[in-house]
């Protein structure tokens, strides 16, 4: 099979928060690669957007779109038991809150929680549920931490604290093949709102922040050149 086409009749997950940038990139590359994608956000508006732009003229493609929130187990197991099990799941929902410790609401701090970490639980195991629940073979779950959850970053306790946890859950989780994708700085709107102060781009030996090269990553992760790899984090930081 060639590079292509590594993802060719595979049912493929994808969630995402206001569905851009990360999240779309990775619907797209999937798609490209024959993948049939679910997106999955929020928003209906904004999944219906990402699903009209995917690549739809390789054997077998359909793709759909869904509204999931991803903090609600009844919202999670709604969407599960609507689609056939996916062999491939992409966690990319994700959200900010950010402000300083002192300062913090609990309430921004408990949502972003419930969001980053508690949404990547819910999703991991109700497809892995589903996946085993109809004897598939295999299943590829992949989960967006960020390299704030190992480093820190100021300003944003919660969401550090919610990737580092989405970090370990995909390490302790394991199953068939599960592997945690760290992105770095990358373009996207929810980086723009970071102060430019904190972000030190001479930091990042390329000299420049990363564009959406974590699709790529999770691409690989979801085909069988990576089938012997699970319970791994792959740094996408522009970093040596």
């Amino acid at each position: 099979m060639t590079a292509a086409t590594r993802l060719i009749s595979r049912l493929t997950l994808v969630t995402g928060k206001y569905m851009q940038w990360i999240g779309r990139a990775v619907c797209q590359r999937l798609a490209s690669e024959g993948a049939s994608v679910v997106v999955a956000d929020i928003s209906e508006e904004s999944a219906n957007e990402t699903m009209v732009g995917l690549q739809n003229d390789l054997r077998g493609q359909g793709h759909m779109a869904a509204v999931v929130d991803v903090s609600s187990k009844e919202s999670v197991k709604k969407l599960v038991t609507r689609i056939q099990p996916p062999s491939v799941c992409v966690n990319a929902a994700g959200i900010t809150q950010d402000h300083f410790l002192l300062n913090m609401e609990e309430d921004h701090f408990d949502r972003v929680i419930q969001v980053n970490l508690k949404g990547s639980f819910l999703i991991t195991q109700a497809v892995a549920q589903a996946l085993v629940a109809c004897g598939a073979p295999k299943g590829s779950i992949i989960t967006v931490g960020s390299i704030v959850g190992k480093v820190g970053n100021l300003g944003q306790v919660n969401y550090a604290a919610s990737k580092a946890g989405v970090e370990g859950l995909t390490k302790t989780a394991v199953w068939d093949s599960c592997n945690c994708v760290l992105p770095g700085f990358i373009s996207t709107p929810m980086t723009e709102k970071v102060p430019e102060k904190v972000i030190d781009k001479s930091l990042v030996p390329l000299g420049r922040m990363g564009e959406p090269e974590v699709a790529d990553v999770c691409v690989f992760l979801s085909s069988d050149d990576s089938r012997y790899i699970t319970g791994s984090s792959i740094e996408v930081t522009g970093k040596l």
